[in-house]
């Protein structure tokens, strides 16, 4: 259909944009933290900055994401983000000597974040069929990783010219998300709407379990705390899902290496702002690689122990990251690590929000957001106090042995996830097929 069609072609515009921006804004915050402080535990409390807003804002971020139109929560929170960018760069023109601002206009730029994500993770599965959302998500990913790989560069090199110019380019993308998330049209979702099966191995995925009325768009009455906490329940009366999320909150929770890379580039690798921008997009590039091959042939067997796999190659991957000295190991190491995240983002991407009813995706995803914002900026502090303790190489493989202690226990305390079979492709296979044997 050509409105879907057009919807397609503005999410993924918009999550270009703000990924491009997202990551430019990540890299030159660290740099600049990094110079202003000198210290790996700043690098540390700056994810924690990131994190706490989504944390405490959980239950009331997923509700509006279900009561409301999405792709207008998700506009007005993008809005937000372009204000606190033209913020970053009036700062970053005064040639400031605290980092202590950046904190405040970090942790705002989180609070409109957390209203973001729920919203516009759940807009795929709100914008195409149940059978089309596997042929989408990789797309999506592919679109994410390409900023990915610019994004960084793009900040790093901008910040050698101008300190303020990373984020006026952040503002301008920003803007532009702004803009194609709010023609996205949603279609409208038929009660207990049943899957498809279809043969084209890219469709061939995840339905909706539990297909419930849709209590979708704008909604009169306020949130109940029982309805907004009704996402956590959810994630853990499912064994598969609270397995999957939980394995990502830990394993990237020990192997936020990323974290400190402002620290690496300019300790043990001996590169300025350009060297960090390439380091941050070798992950894009080793993702963009891994995601574009699953975009042709995604993931159809043993999919619970490829989960787990790729997680053991993650912390591999950050293990040679930690040791290494040499610029050209650690963006090898980086590509791996990243490569296989792509994986572990490939079938969650795809699980979650399709065994989720329609009326309470904005709680789980939201629920979600805060796994994931665990695993990356909280992950982040953890490897700061780490970092600062230990050093940044120490700190680094510490993280990178105990991801992969992680990945051995969850094999062992969630059998179900280990022994998921395949997605599931009809409507008698309402959750994942798990393998008898």
């Amino acid at each position: 259909m050509p409105s879907t069609r057009r919807s397609v072609i503005a999410l993924l515009a918009s999550v270009f944009c703000a990924s491009a921006a997202s990551m430019a804004g990540v890299t030159v915050i660290g740099k600049q933290v990094y110079d202003l402080t000198r210290s790996e535990l700043a690098l540390g409390f700056l994810g924690l900055a990131e994190f706490a807003p989504a944390f405490l804002l959980v239950l009331l971020t997923g509700a509006i994401a279900d009561r409301f139109e999405r792709r207008r929560v998700a506009a007005v929170g993008i809005a937000f983000e372009v204000l606190t960018s033209l913020g970053l760069a009036a700062y970053a023109a005064t040639k400031p000597t605290s980092a202590t601002p950046i904190f405040g206009l970090v942790l705002v730029f989180g609070i409109a974040r957390a209203f973001v994500a729920p919203a516009t993770r759940a807009l795929p599965a709100d914008i195409v069929p149940a059978d089309r959302l596997p042929w989408l998500m990789p797309r999506q990913s592919a679109t994410w990783q390409i900023a990915l790989i610019l994004g960084p560069v793009i900040g790093g090199f901008l910040y050698t010219v101008d300190p303020s110019a990373p984020y006026i380019f952040m503002a301008v993308m920003l803007l532009l998300s702004a803009i194609a998330v709010s023609v996205v049209q949603v279609r409208p979702v038929r009660e207990h709407e049943p899957a498809i099966v279809v043969s084209d191995p890219l469709q061939e995925a995840a339905v909706e379990g539990a297909a419930a009325p849709v209590e979708r768009g704008v909604a009169s009455g306020r949130a109940h705390l029982s309805e907004a906490l009704e996402g956590l329940r959810f994630i853990r009366r499912d064994q598969i899902l609270f397995g999957a999320i939980s394995l990502d909150l830990f394993a990237v929770l020990f192997g936020g290496a990323v974290a400190l890379l402002p620290a690496i580039a300019e300790e043990r690798l001996g590169v300025g702002a350009v060297g960090l921008g390439w380091l941050r997009a070798a992950g894009g590039i080793g993702a963009g690689l891994v995601t574009l091959r699953l975009a042709f042939r995604p993931i159809q067997r043993l999919v619970g122990k490829k989960l787990l796999l790729a997680v053991a190659v993650f912390g591999l991957g950050t293990l040679a990251l930690g040791v290494t000295r040499n610029f050209a190991v650690a963006f090898v190491a980086l590509a791996v690590l990243s490569g296989a995240d792509a994986i572990s983002v490939f079938i969650r991407s795809t699980l979650v929000p399709l065994v989720t009813p329609n009326h309470m995706r904005g709680r789980v995803l939201a629920v979600e957001n805060v796994f994931i914002g665990a695993s990356n900026e909280l992950g982040a502090f953890e490897s700061g106090v780490a970092g600062a303790i230990l050093g940044p190489a120490g700190a680094v493989v510490l993280g990178g042995g105990a991801t992969l202690v992680v990945a051995g226990i969850w094999a062992k305390v969630f059998p179900a996830l280990r022994d998921v079979e395949r997605f599931p492709g009809s409507v008698n296979e309402p959750g994942p097929v798990v393998n008898p044997g």
